[in-house]
């Protein structure tokens, strides 16, 4: 089946994966979207096991407080040239928003949190898939009290503080 550039764009578009592996989805699943979608979500969980032995050694950090609850959070990756992408951060506070949202308490609670139509551990291994690198919830702390504050630092996304 002969796929067309704007499919190809269109699915890329949806999940953020590579020209060639929305082509090849689209072959196999015979132009069918959701198919397509979900071939790539089972090659980027493969992908992600074979890295799962990486170190990840750069990542972002955020920390945000709601008055009474503050959290902090770090994703991790093996490269800078991954932290800093806009995705990367962005998949980085919907996961600090969600902790927050839930007052969680432990990573075990945020892994298990709802997130598009999976939960955040879902989330991470389809971000691992997409970039090719190892992605992990690697840290997380939380106070709660009656005033909480946080310092982002200089929006570099890599120190951060509770106070």
């Amino acid at each position: 089946m002969a796929v067309s550039m704007a499919d190809i764009t269109k699915l890329r578009k949806m999940t953020g994966a590579g020209m060639m592996d929305c082509k090849n989805a689209l072959t196999e699943s015979e132009g069918d979207f959701d198919k397509a979608v979900e071939i790539i979500r089972k090659k980027g969980q493969a992908v992600a096991a074979k890295r799962s032995d990486r170190e990840t050694s750069e990542g972002c950090v955020l920390a945000k407080s709601t008055g009474d609850y503050a959290a902090m959070i770090a994703l991790k990756c093996e490269t800078d040239f991954v932290a800093k992408n806009a995705d990367f951060v962005a998949l980085t506070q919907a996961i600090l928003d969600a902790a927050i949202a839930n007052k969680c308490q432990t990573i075990d609670e945020i892994k298990a949190l709802p997130m598009g139509s999976g939960t955040i551990a879902d989330a991470i291994v389809e971000r691992s898939g997409i970039t090719g690198e190892k992605t992990e919830l690697d840290g997380f702390n939380f106070v709660s009290g009656p005033c909480t504050a946080v310092y982002n630092h200089m929006n570099k996304n890599q120190l951060c503080t509770i106070v």
